[in-house]
C-alpha cells in the first residue's frame, strides 16, 4: 500500500518526522521550498505542516487537490485561510499545547521586567550607575490582572500567576462557565473598571485586529500596564504610544509587533514612526516574538502535532 506523503515546510523537532514515519506516513522535509515550489508540488501530498513563513491562501489550497489536512506548528492559524480549506474538506489543526507553558512564563517575565524596571536597571548598572530609588518597583501581589482570551495561553498565564497572590479576571467571548482555580470569569466592563494589568491571548481575526485602540485605552478607570504575547496587530501602536504619553498606559510588554522581521534584522529606517518612538521609552519592553520559543516547546509542538495527525487517520 502506498504511503501517504506529508510535506513539512518549516523546521521541526525530529520527533515529528520520526513519529509520522513510525505510524506509516512518508514525511517529506522541504524547508527550502518557496511559494512557487509549493504551488507546483502541493498536489502530491495528503498533508502539509507549516509554521508561518508561507500563507496558505485560496490559490495554494486550490492546487492542493489531494490534501486532507493542514497542520500548524504552533497556535496561531492566521497564516491559513481556514474557512476556505474546510469548505474543501481539508482539516486544519494546530498544537497550542506545545508552547502554552512557554507563553505563560514569558508573559510573567515581561510583567516582572515592567514592575521591577529590570531592563533599565541592567543598562544603568552596566554604565556604572547605582540608582536605587530611581528603580523602586511594584509588586504583583494585590494587583488585579485581566486576561483577554482564556484558551491555552491565557490559562497558562493565569496558572503562572497563581503564586503571586493577585486577583486574576478572564474574559473570553467564545467560552461559557470558564472560571477555575486560576481566574474568575469576568465581563469586559469589569476589566475596564478593575484592572491594573491587561494581557492579550487572542488569535488574530477581523474582530481582534486593533482591538487595543484609542477607544479601548480610554475606557479604563485607572492607568494600566499592557502585555501582548498574541499577535502584533491586536494592538494599534500609534494609539498605544498616545496612551503612554497621556499616562493612561504606564508601561507595555510587547513580544509581538505590527511589523516583524522574517530575517534576523528589522530595517529600523523603514519602521513606522510610532514604533521608533516606542523604542526610545524605557517603560516599554520588547522581545522578538519568542514567548513560545523555548527548547522544551520546540519538542512539544512537534510531538503534540504528530499525535493529532496520527489520530486523524485512526
Amino acid at each position: 500500500m502506498k504511503k501517504q506523503k506529508i510535506l513539512i515546510l518549516d523546521k521541526a523537532d525530529k520527533v515529528l518526522p520520526d513519529m509520522l514515519s513510525q505510524a506509516g506516513f512518508e514525511p517529506c522535509i522541504h524547508t527550502d521550498y518557496v511559494r512557487e515550489d509549493v504551488l507546483q508540488h502541493i498536489d502530491q501530498y495528503e498533508g502539509v505542516v507549516i509554521r508561518s513563513k508561507l500563507v496558505f491562501d485560496k490559490q495554494i489550497i486550490d492546487k492542493a487537490t489531494n490534501l486532507r489536512f493542514i497542520a500548524r506548528l504552533g497556535a496561531g492559524m492566521d497564516a491559513i485561510d481556514v474557512d476556505y480549506a474546510q469548505s474543501k474538506g481539508i482539516v486544519c489543526i494546530n498544537s497550542p499545547e506545545g508552547n502554552r507553558t512557554a507563553v505563560g512564563e514569558h508573559t510573567v517575565g515581561l510583567l516582572l521586567c515592567l514592575f521591577d524596571k529590570i531592563v533599565r536597571a541592567d543598562k544603568q548598572v552596566r554604565q556604572g550607575l547605582w540608582l536605587r530609588e530611581d528603580n523602586r518597583g511594584l509588586e504583583i501581589e494585590g494587583k488585579t490582572i485581566g486576561i483577554i482570551g482564556y484558551g491555552n495561553m491565557g490559562r497558562s498565564f493565569a496558572k503562572c500567576l497563581s503564586g503571586f497572590d493577585c486577583k486574576v479576571l478572564a474574559y473570553d467571548k467564545y467560552k461559557k462557565d470558564y472560571s477555575d482555580c486560576y481566574a474568575k470569569q469576568a465581563s469586559m466592563e469589569e476589566l475596564f473598571e478593575l484592572c491594573d494589568v491587561i494581557s492579550f491571548h487572542v488569535p488574530l481575526t477581523e474582530e481582534t485586529k486593533y482591538m487595543a485602540d484609542e477607544a479601548f485605552f480610554n475606557r479604563f478607570a485607572k492607568p494600566l500596564y499592557l502585555l501582548n504575547t498574541s499577535r502584533g496587530k491586536v494592538v494599534q501602536l500609534k494609539d498605544l504610544l498616545s496612551a503612554i504619553r497621556q499616562g493612561r498606559v504606564l508601561g507595555a510588554g510587547l513580544d509581538v509587533l505590527e511589523v516583524e522581521a522574517f530575517s534576523n534584522e528589522l530595517d529600523l529606517k523603514q519602521l513606522p514612526r510610532e514604533l521608533q518612538e516606542l523604542f526610545l521609552l524605557d517603560n516599554v519592553v520588547f522581545s522578538p516574538h519568542v514567548a513560545g520559543w523555548t527548547k522544551e516547546s520546540y519538542h512539544k509542538l512537534a510531538y503534540y502535532l504528530a499525535k493529532k495527525i496520527i489520530e486523524l487517520f485512526e
